[in-house]
């Protein structure tokens, strides 16, 4: 197990009590067998070879990342991961994090080659903490930017010092990155739009007046989840079915985007939906649309990254649905990519199966995207549930226990 020391990140030690909570079940898993709980989704084949990594080769277990250790022998150096936030959302302490350190561990690194840390939202923390790593001998960096400006000049450093970067979840627009590894961003957004789509309907909207909201403009990331939802929503909006009464500036801060909404609803009192790009962006908002007595299934809102509030918004009817992107597969590829490159391998093929393109720089980026999932009350229990994303005692806890009844969640 990595020493705590070597797992850090600037709010404190919850996170570093998540990281072993999640690493202590990888290795009871591990030791059963690589076994999951019959209440969990069916297991993916064991591997035997790291040469057959697929995107479908990733589960709860961890076992890809046993096919590791002889590549893990062969290469030199550290691991150093490096997340943005504690912000935009909760994900990056809850699951990345650990996710991480699991994935880096059971492949076979040692606690003193693993380092997994949290800028808190600064780029100057960033760009330092990716040059004490490479200081510290890290030969792969597993980063994602807070913004494409700090992920150049991150990127920039590590080549000239020859050290390999892997862009993680977002991509760094300009950058020098050898891959990029993400779920596919365009489909997140589409699925959005497409939930939101048939929301409307299920909620019997007759007329949608829309607020399209965005998240922060220096995320590429955001700029495909709107490009996915707004491919959708375009025929509906040109054929007057909806009114896209307005769109908001765009943000990935709670407080900020509470604020962006109320200055939208108060200009336009007829906005009775929102488009919202993810889930903790939403929270506040529908937290306000419920002090002014909205009732349940009137108002649809969207979100995405399956949190506990975001799950708990919709089993309300508060929010549409979710989308939910099973973070240890990505965890998993971003490390099967940086043991490969620590080791001077090429990853294979069947791994890298796609391309992003780097509008600023101009280059197909090769990349490994995975599938995202729209999550509902109806599929639930069969997905976050399933995977044990969210624990179920927590999911249906006080008031939500009745609503978890109805969707067959049992806590």
């Amino acid at each position: 197990m990595a020493s705590p020391s070597r797992i850090r990140s600037r709010h404190g030690g919850a996170g570093r009590m998540t990281v072993l909570g999640v690493t202590a079940l990888a290795a009871v898993l591990l030791a059963a067998g690589g076994s999951v709980s019959a209440a969990s989704r069916p297991a993916k084949a064991v591997l035997t070879s790291s040469s057959s990594l697929t995107t479908s080769s990733f589960n709860r277990n961890f076992s890809a990342m046993l096919t590791l250790k002889s590549l893990v022998k062969e290469g030199h150096g550290g691991i150093t991961a490096i997340l943005p936030d504690t912000v935009s959302s909760a994900r990056y302490t809850e699951f990345d994090a650990p996710f991480l350190t699991t994935a880096l561990q059971t492949a076979g690194l040692s606690s003193s080659q693993i380092t997994v840390e949290n800028a808190d939202g600064s780029d100057a923390t960033e760009l330092s903490d990716a040059q004490a790593a490479v200081t510290a001998g890290s030969k792969v960096l597993i980063m994602d930017p807070l913004d494409s400006g700090v992920g150049a000049a991150i990127e920039s450093y590590a080549k000239s010092h020859g050290v390999d970067v892997i862009d993680y979840d977002r991509l760094t627009l300009g950058g020098s990155r050898e891959y990029y590894v993400s779920f596919n961003n365009v489909k997140v957004g589409t699925l959005i739009g497409q939930g939101f789509v048939a929301c409307v309907a299920a909620w019997h909207v007759k007329k949608p007046d829309v607020v399209v909201m965005h998240g922060a403009v220096t995320d590429n990331n955001a700029t495909l989840f709107a490009q996915g939802y707004n491919a959708v929503l375009k025929p509906y909006f040109k054929s007057g079915k909806y009114v896209d009464v307005t769109n908001t500036a765009g943000t990935w801060d709670p407080p900020t985007a509470l604020t962006e909404f109320q200055q939208a609803y108060t200009a336009h009192s007829n906005i009775n939906s929102a488009v919202i790009p993810n889930d903790e962006t939403g929270a506040p908002i529908i937290t306000y649309l419920q002090t002014l007595h909205i009732k349940a299934k009137t108002f649809p809102t969207t979100g995405q990254d399956a949190t506990l509030v975001g799950l708990q918004n919709v089993l309300s009817g508060y929010q549409c649905g979710t989308v939910y992107k099973p973070i240890y597969e990505e965890a998993q590829a971003a490390v099967a990519l940086a043991v490969y490159l620590r080791a001077g391998k090429t990853p294979p093929a069947s791994l890298v199966n796609s391309t992003t393109e780097d509008t600023q720089a101009n280059v197909a980026v090769p990349s490994v995207l995975l599938a995202p999932e729209w999550v509902t009350a109806k599929n639930m229990k069969s997905t976050v549930v399933a995977d044990d994303f969210v624990p179920a005692f927590q999911l249906c806890a006080g008031s939500f226990t009745k609503a978890c009844k109805a969707a067959g969640i049992k806590p």
